[in-house]
């Protein structure tokens, strides 16, 4: 009798060892990234730091703060970033400075050099780099991919949805877009700088009714020439460079300029592809007298 208990239990033992599961076959994380990276990520990343506006943004919204050990000197929203350490900006990373927040996770945008990449991925620490998407229907897809690394699927998928809703709501009010909109990115002796067509910019003044004149352009730069046959009747600039564009030739000869119809914005509601591009959307809505969602 003993000796069957005896066998009996060599036997569960065994079989239970078979279908155990080895401690470290399974991982938080193996895909790829925006840049068909392969990344291993072994266990829920506790320790991030964030080279993306956008993600440290959505970090927030997704209430995992908490992880955030440290960001670059651009992630300025919201303003509880000022308690985060800050570990550089876009182009000049401190790697040590990095490495010393013993971060498990690092995010990086397409700006961040490959050799800084592999800096921080030969010291062991998982590299995932979410490009910066050039479309405004592409951000709930960037709220999701960051729900994804912070174990926060449920939430970061219901927010996209919201996000998702609010886009086909202002598409659905869109109007034919016949007032003429500028939107001033650079300009002075280094040159002049709108938004195309293919940029999120754009998607953000046709959703609030107007016409962007970059619309037909393909890179970035305007020419002078261009910009004055176009003669839009309403401008948006950075709130910080209202005052220079506006007392500077030859700008100032604009139209919109003269009859005062240039209006100040907030940089992070329109420079970055963020949830915030929404109050731009409502903004430019608001001045150039279209209806409101």
């Amino acid at each position: 009798m003993k000796r069957a208990f005896l066998l009996f239990t060599l036997v569960a033992l065994f079989f239970g060892c078979q279908h155990a599961p080895k401690q470290g076959d399974e991982v938080f994380f193996k895909g790829k990234d925006s840049y068909e990276r392969d990344v291993l990520i072994k266990n829920e990343p506790q320790r991030i730091v964030s080279f993306s506006q956008a993600v440290t943004e959505a970090i927030y919204l997704l209430h995992a703060e908490k992880k955030l050990v440290g960001i670059s000197t651009f992630c300025t929203y919201p303003p509880e970033t000022e308690k985060i350490t800050k570990v550089g900006d876009l182009l000049n990373i401190n790697v040590e400075s990095v490495l010393a927040q013993r971060p498990d996770l690092i995010i990086v945008g397409s700006v961040v050099s490959p050799k800084t990449v592999d800096n921080f991925e030969k010291a062991g620490v998982p590299v995932y780099c979410l490009k910066e998407e050039d479309r405004l229907a592409d951000m709930p897809r960037l709220i999701r991919s960051t729900g994804r690394l912070l174990n926060r699927d449920a939430a970061a998928d219901s927010l996209a949805k919201v996000y998702e809703g609010k886009i086909r709501q202002y598409q659905s009010r869109a109007t034919s877009g016949d007032k003429s909109v500028y939107y001033v990115v650079g300009f002075g002796a280094s040159g002049d700088f709108t938004a195309s067509g293919n940029t999120f910019i754009h998607d953000i003044i046709t959703l609030a009714g107007g016409r962007n004149i970059g619309e037909p352009l393909t890179t970035w730069s305007v020419s002078r020439e261009f910009l004055f046959q176009q003669d839009p009747e309403y401008i948006f600039i950075r709130k910080e460079d209202l005052e220079s564009f506006c007392n500077t030739a030859p700008y100032n000869l604009l139209t919109a300029v003269k009859e005062g119809r240039i209006y100040p914005i907030e940089s992070g509601w329109i420079d970055n592809l963020c949830p915030r591009n929404f109050l731009a959307i409502d903004y430019i809505a608001e001045k150039i007298g279209t209806t409101a969602p």
